[in-house]
């Protein structure tokens, strides 16, 4: 199965995530499909928080990818703000 999930990357105590598309037995941090976009929980003042780019999230989504639960509230957040 395809799944939709965030990747961590960045440094210790200052994580940051990629949403990835992979399969489901993938290790997290291990390669993926694509890279659909980027969360970060602690922006500092000139930086975004999020970015998705919904039109691929949208295909993958019609080819059976599920999404995590944290993915989803970040599609409807950029939904939301598109």
């Amino acid at each position: 199965m395809v799944v939709i999930r965030l990747a961590r990357f960045g440094k210790k105590h200052s994580p940051k995530y990629r949403v990835t598309v992979a399969d489901h037995r993938r290790w997290l941090g291990g390669k993926n499909i694509e890279v659909v976009g980027f969360y970060n929980p602690t922006p500092a003042a000139n930086e975004k928080g999020f970015d998705v780019d919904l039109d691929k999230i949208n295909a993958w989504i019609a080819k059976g990818a599920q999404p995590s639960d944290r993915v989803k509230s970040l599609i409807r957040k950029a939904a939301a703000k598109a």
